[in-house]
């Protein structure tokens, strides 16, 4: 999706650096969260809470963030009447690019491992040149295979180190995460043919509020039986994992991220963002304990290689993060 560049002064080179350091952290310990409030919550309940919460934190981000010079075309367009057809378009990307990627995310990490998760959403240009190239936006060049296969080959490594077997937790879950992932990118597709009649925090806004309407009678279920259970009310670390996942995953991080567009260039952008599944990784060895293994560091060298790769050979590009 195309971001103007804003025409203002911009910060300087230390102001941004630390700014980007701190998107990437916030989604890096998103990954610690969501492993924190499923010790706590069953993951389908977990993963209808977090869109739910997100959904309602964006309400007041946006109607404060639109007022901003940064993201005066947000401004102007709350100032119209939306038409049906801007509900119908909101709708399905929120599908998409809230429910099906958040969704997916959470219970995915219910089955496996941060470092591969972490991998698996880095891998996110991969699934998005795929669905270009099957909808005919994009041509598959000898380059963008070769990145595919070496990428293909990464994940095929970190699925074969506890056994290659369709009972494998950790395969269900890698299969789940990738699926949310391919949500994303299908997401990113689809908005790429209507990114020049919105700005990007009208298109996050309303995607989320449009996620969580779709998952609110999901969340409403999974809150009755948890009551009816005596599972309610819900431990202080489930509340902090959730929240966390709401305020500072969803709202904080996409403000910064699409404030940091306003002077970067998306592919300067996209190089940091690289950092994402090693941060995730090494967190998720010092705080949650998990064994690392030199095939995960082999994995996931290939399969971010791979990315790395095609995105070099590319002269335009969706770059844009998949939030975790």
């Amino acid at each position: 999706m195309r971001v103007e560049t804003y025409s203002g002064r911009a910060p300087g080179r230390t102001v941004l650096t630390v700014s980007i350091g701190l998107v990437v952290l916030i989604w890096a310990i998103n990954f610690i969260a969501a492993k924190i409030g499923l010790l706590y919550l069953p993951p389908l309940a977990m993963a209808s809470f977090r869109v739910v919460f997100a959904g309602a934190v964006m309400v007041p981000t946006y109607l404060l963030c639109s007022r901003m010079p940064a993201f005066s075309e947000a401004e102007a367009l709350r100032r119209r009447k939306f038409a049906a057809c801007d509900f119908w378009i909101f709708l399905y990307l929120g599908f998409f690019g809230v429910t099906v990627n958040q969704i997916c995310f959470t219970v995915g990490l219910h089955f496996t491992s941060v470092s591969h998760a972490a991998v698996i959403v880095g891998m996110s240009p991969i699934y998005i040149l795929v669905l270009a190239v099957l909808l005919r936006l994009e041509r598959a060049t000898g380059h963008k295979v070769i990145g595919m296969l070496i990428a293909l080959l990464g994940i095929g490594v970190l699925a074969a180190e506890n056994g290659v077997s369709v009972h494998s937790a950790s395969l269900v879950g890698d299969t789940i995460t990738m699926t949310g992932s391919l949500g994303f990118a299908m997401y990113l597709v689809l908005g790429k043919r209507v990114a020049g009649k919105y700005d990007t925090l009208t298109m996050t806004a309303f995607n989320h509020f449009a996620g969580a309407l779709i998952v609110l009678p999901v969340a409403i279920y999974e809150a009755t039986h948890l009551y009816g259970t005596g599972h309610w009310p819900l431990p202080w670390q489930a509340w902090a994992a959730l929240l966390y996942m709401a305020i500072f995953s969803s709202a904080v991080a996409y403000v910064f991220y699409f404030w940091l567009l306003r002077y970067l260039e998306a592919s300067q952008l996209s190089a940091f963002t690289y950092l994402l599944p090693v941060v995730a990784t090494i967190l998720g060895i010092v705080w949650l304990g998990e064994r690392g293994s030199w095939s995960q560091v082999l994995g996931g060298v290939l399969a971010l290689g791979g990315v790395y790769w095609i995105e070099s050979g590319r002269s335009t590009v969706v770059r844009v993060i998949a939030a975790p």
